[in-house]
């Protein structure tokens, strides 16, 4: 869980707006031993990263699920690029990301 615990903490954190010191109180511990948890600068056991999110109210969902080789294609067609051409597509797809995120952020914002 090196470094994806700590981001799932912070992020769990952010999300239902805590700060680290509120987060500490619910946890037994201090302000700043969230802080070096979240800065990496420790690592949590799957565990503790569970018992963190549910403090918070939060759980993880895991799923396995069958491989899918479509990206295998995807990298093919990538490759018959030029390197311009594949930065061009590539700042297209972060462009449309950008978009849909900024979308979905307004939707949820209108709910509020």
């Amino acid at each position: 869980m090196k470094g994806l615990g700590n981001d799932l903490i912070r992020e769990g954190r952010r999300r239902v707006a805590l700060t680290q010191g509120q987060l500490a109180e619910l946890a037994g511990t201090t302000q700043s031993a969230i802080a070096r948890l979240e800065s990496g600068r420790t690592s949590p056991s799957f565990d503790d990263v569970i018992r963190y999110l549910r403090l918070m109210g939060l759980d993880l969902d895991l799923m396995l699920v069958e491989r899918d080789e479509s990206d295998r294609g995807l990298v093919a067609d990538l490759e018959q690029l030029a390197p311009e051409e594949r930065l061009a597509h590539h700042a297209a797809t972060v462009r449309r990301f950008s978009s849909l995120r900024s979308s979905g952020l307004n939707m949820i914002n209108a709910h509020d």
